[in-house]
């Protein structure tokens, strides 16, 4: 952890791009997975992996995810992409509702939504070469001539910091570091608007952590865009983000930027978050909020709100009525009824 904090802080500090028009918003976005059973095969269950979300994705600005595994993170960013097609709300991008869209309407604003996956080998065809991995989006959307796209290639991979001779390499002849900067490249081939970071360093070595943010860093003044950066990882987003939405159980308990997130969190499920961050000074020890009892199923989520059967500071109103996200202050939301 302190090898990741100090390389972060070796590397060029950046004031973040101011926050100015809505570039994608989300609406009432419900996720729920069948589960079927039975002779039949009839659904007999529904898990609700996101469960009624709304928000905002500001242009320029990184937007984070954090919570804990299964809390639907990554579930929503594969549900604005439409790679898993929601089962209910609304997802706009530039004023477009694309959950409207036919299959070409999609098609031409897939070039400006792209992913990146948290696998960094499994993400990438192992049959395929740099070169025809990085022209297959070029190809297929047609935003460069055949005989400039060698040319594209060679600027990609010198933009993510890979030497252009080594194109013609597979993917298992890369390191896993390597293979996320492909991943990376594949994402700015189409100069897209929108990055989602999917867990998008948590399958790297620390110090490759590090040299993978600090491009990300860098992509996003040169390119101008924009990320929603899903982690668990809080000291990974308390560098990069701007802006941090907190997640438990399918529902969003906080919205706040990174100052006042990190230094006034409001929710008991934030705040426990943030206590388990391990701390780098030796004579100020981070005070532990230990979490009783286990995740509750998605399938079956508790009644009014979803984190009462852990919180250590629940009364009987938090078991009976949900908390609906309000303001705190200025620029911060969260869903508590404790919360004055």
């Amino acid at each position: 952890m302190t090898s990741l904090v100090n390389e972060l802080s070796l590397s060029a500090t950046t004031d973040s791009i101011p926050p100015s028009e809505i570039l994608a918003e989300i609406k009432h976005l419900k996720q729920y997975f069948p589960i079927r059973g039975g002779v039949l095969g009839r659904v007999i269950q529904h898990v609700k992996a996101v469960d009624d979300i709304s928000f905002q994705i500001h242009a320029g600005e990184t937007l984070s995810i954090v919570g804990e595994s299964g809390c639907g993170k990554s579930t929503t960013g594969r549900s604005i992409l439409r790679l898993d097609e929601p089962t209910s709300g609304e997802i706009y991008f530039r004023g477009k509702n694309i959950l409207r869209m036919n299959k070409a309407e999609l098609k031409r604003m897939r070039k400006d939504m792209q992913i990146v996956f948290q696998d960094p080998f499994a993400s990438l065809n192992p049959r395929q070469t740099v070169r025809q991995i990085l022209k297959e989006a070029l190809e297929i959307q047609k935003v460069v001539p055949r005989h400039e796209q060698d040319q594209r290639v060679r600027e990609l991979m010198d933009n993510v910091g890979l030497r252009p001779e080594q194109a013609d390499r597979l993917p298992h002849e890369f390191s896993g570091g390597q293979r996320q900067r492909i991943g990376i490249a594949r994402a700015l081939a189409l100069e897209p608007k929108l990055i989602i970071c999917d867990e998008a360093v948590s399958a790297l070595d620390v110090s490759i952590q590090a040299q993978i943010i600090n491009l990300l860093r860098k992509l996003q003044k040169q390119h101008q865009l924009t990320y929603l950066f899903i982690s668990h990882d809080l000291s990974v987003v308390r560098h990069i983000s701007d802006r941090v939405i907190v997640m438990y159980l399918g529902k969003i308990v906080e919205i706040a930027d990174k100052k006042s997130l990190f230094d006034r969190p409001q929710h008991p499920y934030t705040r426990a978050l943030l206590s388990s961050i391990p701390s780098t000074k030796r004579n100020q020890p981070r005070e532990r909020i230990p979490l009783t009892a286990d995740v509750p199923s998605p399938i079956h989520p508790p009644s009014g709100c979803r984190f009462h059967t852990r919180c250590p500071y629940a009364v009987e109103h938090c078991s009976t009525e949900a908390p609906e996200l309000r303001i705190v202050h200025e620029g911060h939301q969260a869903a508590c009824h404790l919360i004055s």
